[in-house]
């Protein structure tokens, strides 16, 4: 099996997760994350998820699934422990060609979630195509020990530079220089040591005088 590789935005789109336990709560928290508008339908609960529902972060039907459950649905999750209704909650969701992924069961699912390592803006995914999730999170924490948080600070200070850059009527292909000297640079390691005074000598050289990371943060933020 080859996937396609994408990121969707699901931004204000309705998702539905069938199951209540551990691995439903999971890919609630995901998707709510994610900025999904997401209901939960399970007889039984984690109060993790009560907690979610309380907080309006999602909607929770204690009750049985129901093929209606899926009207208006972006993307279906099934998460339960019980074969016939996940075949069932598969073949509702082709019926009316609603994303669905099955817990577990990549043969019955239209996508399915890599591990990921995730950083601000920087999210970094590791697919084994479903043959070996256990090789997808050793991979996965490989990857969290190479990429520090100093990876959300410097996302945020490329994107404040990017956009004060636009603002002053900059071309956008002028830019792509600085950016490739920014990214070659130790400014990583700077941030992560805490260095600023550095990481405001390399801004200075590369774009002027009057350009500071902490100024530039603020406005990121």
């Amino acid at each position: 099996m080859k996937y396609f590789p994408i990121q969707l935005d699901i931004r204000g789109r309705r998702c539905l997760v069938v199951g209540g336990g551990g691995v439903g709560t999971r890919k609630a928290k995901s998707l709510i994350a994610c900025g999904g508008r997401v209901t939960v339908v399970s007889p039984t609960v984690t109060g993790e998820l009560r907690d979610l529902a309380v907080a309006d972060s999602l909607t929770l039907l204690q009750r049985e699934y129901d093929r209606a459950d899926l009207q208006g649905v972006f993307l279906v999750m099934g998460a339960t422990d019980d074969e016939m209704l996940n075949r069932r909650i598969r073949t509702d969701a082709e019926r009316l060609k609603i994303l669905c992924n099955i817990a577990d069961r990549p043969e019955q699912c239209d996508f399915i979630l890599p591990a990921v390592v995730q950083r601000g803006d920087l999210v970094v995914t590791v697919s084994t195509s479903g043959r070996s999730p256990a090789l997808a999170k050793k991979l996965r924490q490989d990857l969290q020990a190479q990429f520090g948080d100093e990876y959300t600070v410097f996302l945020d200070l490329m994107g404040a530079i990017r956009k004060r850059l636009l603002a002053e009527a900059h071309a956008p292909e002028e830019h792509k220089p600085i950016f490739e000297r920014l990214v070659r640079s130790d400014i990583l390691a700077w941030i992560r040591d805490g260095r600023r005074s550095e990481i405001d000598r390399l801004l200075a050289e590369i774009l002027g005088d009057g350009w500071r990371a902490d100024d530039l943060l603020a406005t990121s933020r």
